[in-house]
């Protein structure tokens, strides 16, 4: 059994809205469901660190970061037609984006062999100098920029299986041969992106790889798209970190989209991307949660997911 940390914080609550599928319902569902199966006890679970200013501008602008550091609303606001920020939004957003950080640490240093982030506000939407999508900041792009900053590493891969194209993930390495970029996602749909014709530029072109998805596919049809390929892809880049953009959105139950995944196709996903893991860089994976907004289907999900991560 491979050894898993599972990284969450109490003050990823906080950013919460009473209606919006995004809120602090997702994390308390999972926690319960995490440790009334027993789960818990298979996994390490440990409190992230907060990110620092200057970590988060490893992926965003200054005076975008600035902004959310300042924003302390009473009440709600919305910064962009889904996303919304409260006075204790700031904190939970630099603790999920320092748990990816935290997270890579532990994986490469050798003291786990896999990390799943159970953090919120989710991430993979967020751009470089706005938010988008009910996400602050990029935090797998964060946590690959800084595994190639203050890891060591060469190359890094990212594999998106959101219902929703990871737009801002895309965005930041379009033109970076040194991450490659996976997603799998109903289309078209939001976020308007990722059409297979979409696969990077200048030297990043050929290592942003996109696989959509007709609305009503199931789990097996979509994993057999993606194996073959995401396989051949990591033959040829050869990662020394795999970063997984976990989204639960595809599933049938879920209210948002219009795929048909079961509960048990995020083990076999999962468990895919741990062998193509193993057989390139020992196993190592760090997870981040994504989507999912069906609260049950999240909470049953996300535990075939950990599952995953602990079998292979």
């Amino acid at each position: 059994m491979k050894r898993v940390a599972y990284i969450t914080h109490a003050d990823c609550l906080l950013h919460t809205c009473d209606g919006h599928p995004e809120n602090a319902g997702r994390l308390s569902v999972l926690d319960k469901l995490i440790y009334s199966s027993g789960l818990i006890k298979k996994v390490t679970e440990l409190e992230p660190r907060a990110a620092t200013i200057e970590e988060i501008e490893l992926n965003h602008d200054h005076d975008y970061v600035k902004s959310i550091m300042r924003l302390k609303p009473d009440g709600l606001r919305l910064l962009d037609a889904d996303t919304y920020i409260n006075r204790e939004s700031a904190r939970a957003a630099m603790l999920a984006y320092g748990a990816g950080l935290q997270a890579v640490e532990l994986v490469t240093k050798g003291e786990f062999d896999r990390a799943f982030c159970a953090v919120r506000p989710p991430g993979h939407h967020a751009l470089r100098d706005r938010s988008m999508g009910f996400c602050l900041f990029n935090n797998i792009a964060g946590a690959a920029r800084y595994a190639r900053a203050h890891c060591g590493l060469k190359r890094v891969a990212i594999v998106d299986f959101d219902v929703h194209h990871g737009n801002g993930t895309q965005d930041s390495f379009y033109d970076d041969a040194t991450v490659h970029f996976t997603s799998m996602h109903q289309w078209p749909f939001y976020p308007g992106s990722g059409g297979a014709h979409e696969r990077g530029k200048d030297d990043g072109e050929g290592y942003t790889l996109n696989i959509p998805l007709e609305a009503g596919t199931n789990g097996k049809a979509a994993l057999a798209r993606l194996q073959p390929v995401f396989e051949k892809a990591m033959d040829s880049f050869r990662p020394e970190l795999i970063l997984v953009s976990a989204g639960f959105d595809a599933h049938r139950d879920d209210p948002l989209a219009s795929l048909q995944f079961e509960d048990e196709d995020y083990f076999e996903i999962t468990r895919m991307i741990c062998k193509i893991a193993n057989k390139h860089c020992a196993g190592k994976i760090v997870s981040f949660l994504e989507g999912g907004y069906d609260l049950d289907a999240l909470a049953r999900s996300v535990c075939e997911h950990l599952k995953g991560l602990l079998d292979e």
